[in-house]
């Protein structure tokens, strides 16, 4: 499961600072947003390949929905809020993406001012 494969690789190590979570965390958003932003159209294998990145994408937003409904996460509640409701809108939109109603231009951007944040934004090391 890729959640697990996720957890797994990004959360293993409980001991390792927030700093360091955060940076995980910006590597698999980076990873998800290079996948979503692929545009070649006219490859053979394009559609296959941008059904595996909604997928996973929407797989990454779902583990980011659950986490932050947890009344044991400790962001502010309106960053919790904020977090939720975007992994709302990405359900909303990969559906409107796999009906050829949208594209994936929203869900790129989305993902890259979420790794802006997790880039420019300092937070504590974790006390435990």
């Amino acid at each position: 499961m890729y959640e697990a494969s996720l957890a797994k690789n990004g959360y293993e190590h409980s001991s390792k600072s927030t700093a360091d979570m955060r940076g995980i965390e910006y590597q698999i958003f980076a990873r998800v947003t290079q996948q979503l932003a692929s545009d070649n159209k006219h490859a053979h294998d394009y559609h296959p390949k941008l059904t595996q990145a909604l997928h996973n994408n929407l797989r990454l937003w779902t583990i980011l929905a659950v986490d932050v409904a947890n009344d044991n996460n400790e962001l502010p509640a309106k960053l919790r809020s904020s977090i939720f409701y975007l992994a709302e809108f990405t359900r909303q939109h990969t559906t409107k993406v796999h009906a050829g109603e949208a594209d994936t231009k929203i869900l790129v951007d989305i993902n890259t001012m979420v790794m802006r944040g997790l880039r420019n934004t300092p937070m504590q090391e974790s006390t435990g």
